[in-house]
């Protein structure tokens, strides 16, 4: 009987010895991933991806949250303070609030600086896009990759906008981003930085006759309940960096890291996929709830657009080199 309880006590020890290991790397880290936008658009359904690509790759012992619609801030400039200090995790952000960061990421917010979608993926997965990321180390934030919201165009409550000039007199909001501003205010029209949660109301009572966003926003947030005219200029190309905070990046193990890096690229691929795919029937069903649409002559935008160029590149004299690297062909 003794030897025995010596058997089963070895055994039992043996099981404790194996299980212990077991039993640490099944412990997991959860991280939250933040968008303003809602559950519903492509930022959110990017980051699940991304979310899914992460807890795949890593058997579950890292978890990535979503959380979408603002939950964790309402504003974008909101969620990068949060970034940089480590209070959020992750978000998914436009790249005009990240400017007031970092002055070399706001040159991607300059009108008509990507003919197509070819040139977008090229450049923004390329060395270009991959040194405008890096930057953000310098501020406490990891840039893993490019999500889009895509091309921007306008819309108002006064009138058809097919040439520079019909542009004068029209108050349109725009981000607090100063590239856009100048851009709007050299059409002619008096651009009104304003949050985005304030938008809507303003259209709706007058406040401001139009706004611009990529068609995505456009239907999401239903513009066409409070905008009769969409004009489809693709006046400024929006990226959306997936960005994580710098902290809880360095706190990953070495090979999440490289796992990050390339479910990051996978997700943003997927997510500019949903974008590109869907623009077309949500342009066909915004026109069904009565939006007119038209289109502008664009070498006429390209041309009175073109002094916001050499505006920026006195101020931010850096912004030249990479433009021209933009606009080198393969």
């Amino acid at each position: 009987m003794m030897k025995q309880h010596r058997l089963l006590g070895g055994l039992f020890f043996l099981f404790l010895t194996v299980l212990a290991p077991l039993s640490a790397g099944a412990a997991t880290t959860t991280l939250k991933l933040a968008t303003v936008t809602p559950p519903h658009h492509a930022y959110a359904l990017g980051a699940r991806e991304f979310a899914r690509l992460v807890e795949e790759g890593t058997g579950g012992e890292v978890i990535v949250k979503v959380f979408a619609g603002g939950q964790l801030g309402a504003g974008e400039r909101e969620l990068l303070e949060g970034l940089q200090v480590g209070t959020i995790d992750m978000a998914v952000t436009a790249t005009g609030p990240i400017s007031n960061f970092v002055e070399n990421m706001g040159v991607v917010d300059l009108p008509f600086l990507f003919p197509g979608f070819e040139d977008v993926d090229r450049i923004l997965d390329g060395p270009v896009g991959a040194r405008l990321l890096d930057e953000l180390a310098r501020v406490h934030i990891k840039g893993l990759a490019f999500f889009e919201n895509g091309f921007r165009n306008f819309t108002n409550s006064r009138r058809a906008l097919r040439r520079p000039e019909d542009f004068r007199g029209l108050k349109l909001r725009t981000m607090e981003n100063p590239v856009h501003l100048a851009s709007v205010r050299q059409l002619g029209a008096q651009a009104v930085p304003m949050s985005w949660g304030e938008v809507y109301t303003a259209l709706q009572t007058g406040v401001i006759d139009g706004q611009e966003n990529p068609i995505a926003i456009i239907y999401a947030y239903k513009m066409s309940e409070v905008q009769k005219y969409l004009t489809l200029s693709g006046h400024f190309y929006s990226p959306a960096p997936l960005s994580m905070s710098l902290k809880k990046y360095n706190n990953l193990k070495p090979k999440w890291q490289a796992l990050f890096s390339e479910a990051a690229l996978k997700a943003a691929a997927f997510e500019r996929k949903l974008i590109r795919d869907s623009e077309n029937r949500q342009l066909e069903e915004l026109k069904g709830m009565g939006m007119e649409v038209h289109t502008v002559e664009k070498d006429l935008f390209v041309e009175a657009m073109a002094p916001v160029y050499e505006k920026f590149y006195e101020k931010y004299p850096g912004w030249k080199e990479i433009v021209e690297r933009v606009r080198e062909r393969p």
